[in-house]
């Protein structure tokens, strides 16, 4: 194992790094899951590692690589952002990049490490997320790691000839006690 920060059954989260870039500029440009990202356009190898440097000189950010123990295997990322002290919240991200490790359960099983990372160590009240009403798989993984629909932002994102909602959806650390 490389590095572990956060450890899981099958799987543990580490720092993302450098040589993680190529792997994960790969997954973002891949057509099919930049559209449920919601960025536009592709992203170059300098604004990959531009971001990944921001997220480690911001202590509002946690980004961590989903590895595999048993191939010690990079298949995703998982974070929180914009998270803020004062109010105790912080927005989720998830993205298993590697398509064979779809429909496997990492997705959840990653999103329970660092969701519980949230609530147990950096003392959060609520985790939030955005999401595209068109992105079924996502909202199943949600709903496992017991995210609550909040509302939509009713027909705010535009993509493929249409417009379509973003789900808001949040967990709270007194919900996440009670799993």
């Amino acid at each position: 194992m490389n590095a572990p920060f956060l450890d899981a059954e099958r799987l543990y989260l580490r720092p993302l790094d450098e040589a993680d870039l190529d792997r994960c500029l790969g997954w973002i440009n891949d057509a099919e899951i930049l559209n449920t990202l919601g960025r536009r356009t592709p992203m170059s190898r300098a604004m990959e590692r531009e971001w990944l440097v921001g997220q480690y000189k911001s202590d509002a950010d946690i980004a961590l690589a989903i590895v595999l123990k048993d191939a010690d295997r990079h298949i995703g990322n998982a974070g929180l952002h914009s998270i803020d002290y004062l109010n105790r919240s912080a927005e989720f991200g998830l993205l298993i990049g590697e398509k064979d490790a779809w429909g496997q359960g990492y997705g959840p099983e990653a999103g329970r490490a660092i969701i519980d990372y949230g609530f147990n160590q950096l003392g959060l009240h609520r985790i939030f997320l955005r999401v595209y009403s068109f992105n079924e798989r996502a909202q199943r993984v949600y709903d496992k790691l017991g995210f609550i629909h909040e509302g939509a932002l009713r027909e705010s994102y535009f993509r493929s000839g249409r417009f379509h909602d973003t789900l808001v959806m949040s967990v709270l650390q007194s919900e996440w006690g009670a799993q």
